[in-house]
């Protein structure tokens, strides 16, 4: 992911931008990156299609495997997801491969359950 770097911002507006970090349980990082986030949404409901331009983006940076800000947490810092597939993608996959459950097999609770009362 790319590094962005501002020089030279006043004093003044570094301490705005820090207790506004705070006021939001964020870091600085964490609200500079929601501060860009909405300049970028913004931006793009300015724009007619740019919805499917940015859906477009996404879909060539998981093709790539390029890693991609899906949300922040609670202390404001990116979830990144790497990879080219959601959750949502690689289950739905792996139901098409496998649509019926393997016969005479153990479930998960099953196994996790004998290996408790082994104990």
């Amino acid at each position: 992911m790319p590094n962005l770097s501002i020089k030279d911002v006043p004093e003044d507006w570094a301490e705005a931008l820090r207790r506004r970090a705070a006021r939001n349980h964020r870091s600085l990082q964490g609200e500079l990156m929601a501060i860009v986030e909405q300049a970028v949404r913004q931006q793009d409901a300015a724009v007619p299609g740019a919805e499917a331009g940015v859906e477009a983006q996404q879909h060539q940076q998981r093709q790539l495997g390029r890693p991609r800000i899906v949300g922040y947490d609670a202390r404001g810092w990116p979830i990144v997801r790497q990879g080219w597939k959601t959750v949502e993608e690689v289950i739905a996959s792996l139901r098409e491969k496998y649509p019926d459950p393997i016969p005479n097999q153990l479930s998960s609770i099953d196994i996790i359950r004998q290996d408790r009362d082994s104990r």
